[in-house]
């Protein structure tokens, strides 16, 4: 069995979608495995690339030169998925990531049991979104993306609180305030025959992303306290530092508050 952190690297240098995917559930299968034979494999160290490798399509465009389409129509809700597609894909290896480049940093073995499951979740909601555009007759890299999905990853790539203020605490954060209406979108769309697929992997998105703005909070919170730091100070003052622009309410206060992020960590940021 590979040190994990070459496992990560393996992920994180792997281009075509569905093979990084697959990896990921491989070596995420194996870590838990061996966890689960009360083993802790070797974390070892990583040369992750400063920008993982990706497939061919879809091309990447700057957000203001993304195509925006009314989710009401077939073709709206055909761009919603792809975007979620490519979210779910960037966050696989935002997740395979955190563990490759921060081995220098010190900690428990949960921090590692965590973020390997949550990129075992986030290959799962991939395939489930891609399965999702293959039932409409289209595929992922079929549409534009969104170029700037990996920033937040290279701003904090020295930063492993930064990171997780940013990543999950914010970045996945948001995905629990704007899912339960794209969960509508498509339990309107009676007449899509993938749309009951679509409300299905959106649902499970929904409830697993709830984990991984949690375990940020929690490794945040945990990292706060070796450096006695006040935790809502210091992500106020890394957000601020990081983040490009405020947080946009309307805010999911209950599942956030079901995350571990209070309403005085997100209220003062917010435009």
């Amino acid at each position: 069995m590979l040190p994990l952190a070459r496992m990560a690297e393996a992920v994180l240098t792997t281009a075509d979608a569905r093979d990084k995917t697959a990896l990921s559930r491989r070596h995420a299968a194996a870590w838990h495995a061996a966890r689960a034979e009360g083993r802790l494999p070797e974390i070892g160290t990583a040369a992750p690339p400063l920008r993982p490798a990706r497939p061919d399509k879809p091309d990447l465009l700057a957000p203001r030169d993304v195509p925006r389409r009314r989710p009401g129509t077939r073709e709206g809700r055909l761009a919603l998925l792809h975007a979620v597609a490519h979210i779910e894909l960037n966050a696989v290896d935002l997740h395979w990531d955190i563990i490759a480049r921060f081995t220098h940093v010190p900690m428990p073995s949960g921090f590692y049991d965590d973020w390997v499951r949550a990129a075992d979740e986030e290959s799962k909601h991939f395939n489930l979104v891609a399965d999702c555009l293959e039932a409409m007759g289209s595929h992922y890299g079929a549409l534009p993306a969104h170029a700037g999905m990996w920033r937040a990853a290279e701003d904090t790539r020295d930063d492993l609180m930064g990171r997780l203020a940013v990543v999950p605490m914010v970045l996945e954060a948001r995905g629990l305030d704007v899912t339960p209406t794209m969960i509508e979108t498509f339990r309107k769309a009676k007449d899509d025959p993938a749309a009951a697929q679509a409300v299905a992997a959106l649902e499970v998105i929904y409830a697993e992303e709830v984990h991984h703005v949690a375990y940020g909070s929690k490794w945040f919170h945990f990292l706060c306290g070796r450096e006695n730091a006040d935790p809502k100070d210091a992500f106020h003052g890394l957000v601020r530092h990081y983040f490009h622009g405020a947080l946009k309410p309307p805010f999911n206060e209950e599942k956030r508050a079901e995350a571990g992020l209070p309403p005085d960590f997100y209220w003062p940021l917010a435009d």
